[in-house]
């Protein structure tokens, strides 16, 4: 996304204008990221109203020739990043009230900020460039749907490995493994592989459980392209027919999730996005069971903006990527989850993932 760069630096400007600031500190990696294509795990982003300066160390010297576009003035310290950050601020003496991200600033950090740089007026600000993120460009949705893709070769390799007696942990590896030699960057979470009565953990951490006949099986797992993140879930029966209980659970989370595929939409409040699956998960008396939001926002964090939950009244972004995923669970039983991808436009939206949402029963 580098030649994006100048556009999103422009459009963080105007954003640092609105709120009577001189400048931005940018300190949150993907944030980072997303402002100038750098993938390294250290470096500092200021943006002034005339120049947007890069600082990184020793280690990136070569990276950032490569990634950072010529229009960042962009420097490799060789000593301590803070010391010329210190520097760069005194050439800059008219940037005297900057903002920093209140939401990745560490208490240490914070205190260097206050204590090296007093003569700044710092201002905390809270996802100015998150904000910005929310929506994504044809380039991004495109690495995400490969992203998606890549997950469900991935579960299709590892499928026929897993039967009655396989460890979640096998599994998980497994898993793991065939989304890594088919191009996955990293995991961006811990794969989620949770047998029986542990299925109904939302976010079980894999065990060396074995798995048991007629158990259900949830694995919740992602792949990462381009720095891009994909999030599905599917459950499964393992070793035996499903039993009625766990076919009207599955029915019902599996209804939720396509009444909330053809009716939610860009622009509609996060809360009425997740009252699509709410309201019909509650409707059949399991509305307890569901305890967590329908949905998040996907892109270069595997949780980011926006949110599809009842706490959140503010519009969804058109162009968004976002998970679709109700959930029942009942402790001592176990629990079932399905999550897609999909992208918001204004008619409605476009599932990213391969959308296999119906009851399997793997013998």
């Amino acid at each position: 996304m580098r030649d994006r760069a100048e556009e999103r630096v422009r459009r963080v400007r105007d954003r640092v204008a609105e709120r009577d600031l001189d400048g931005l500190l940018v300190t949150q990696l993907a944030n980072v990221r997303y402002l100038t294509g750098f993938t390294g795990s250290a470096g500092l982003l200021v943006v002034l109203h005339h120049e947007t300066i890069f600082l990184t160390d020793f280690r990136y010297e070569i990276q950032v020739g490569s990634e950072i576009p010529s229009e960042i003035r962009t420097e490799v310290v060789r000593a301590d990043t803070w010391d010329r950050l210190k520097s760069v601020l005194k050439e800059n003496s008219s940037a005297r009230r900057l903002g920093f991200e209140s939401g990745s600033t560490t208490v240490v950090e914070r205190s260097k900020l206050t204590e090296i740089f007093a003569a700044v007026d710092w201002v905390p600000v809270e996802d100015l460039v998150e904000d910005l993120r929310a929506s994504k460009c044809p380039e991004e949705v495109e690495s995400i749907r490969r992203a998606a893709q890549l997950c469900s070769e991935a579960l299709e390799a590892t499928l026929p490995t897993v039967g009655v007696g396989r460890r979640e942990i096998d599994i998980a590896a497994y898993l793991e493994r065939e989304l890594r030699v088919r191009g996955s960057e990293w995991h961006p979470f811990q794969t989620i592989v949770a047998s029986g009565p542990r299925a109904a953990l939302p976010h079980a951490r894999t065990s060396e459980r074995a798995i048991a006949a007629g158990d259900l099986l949830l694995l919740d797992f992602g792949a990462q392209l381009d720095g891009y993140c994909a999030d599905l879930t599917r459950t499964y029966v393992v070793g035996a027919r499903a039993t009625e209980k766990q076919k009207i659970v599955y029915d019902l989370v599996r209804t939720a999730q396509l009444n909330a595929l053809a009716g939610i939409r860009a622009g509609m409040s996060g809360r009425d996005a997740d009252s699509l699956a709410r309201k019909v998960i509650e409707s059949q008396g399991y509305g307890e069971l569901f305890g967590h939001s329908l949905g998040h926002g996907l892109g270069l964090e595997v949780h980011e903006a926006p949110r599809l939950s009842k706490a959140n009244d503010s519009p969804l972004p058109e162009n968004a990527v976002v998970t679709i995923e109700p959930g029942i669970y009942q402790a001592g039983w176990g629990g079932v989850r399905i999550e897609d991808d999909i992208v918001l436009r204004s008619e409605g939206c476009e599932l990213l993932s391969d959308g296999n949402n119906e009851m399997v029963e793997i013998m």
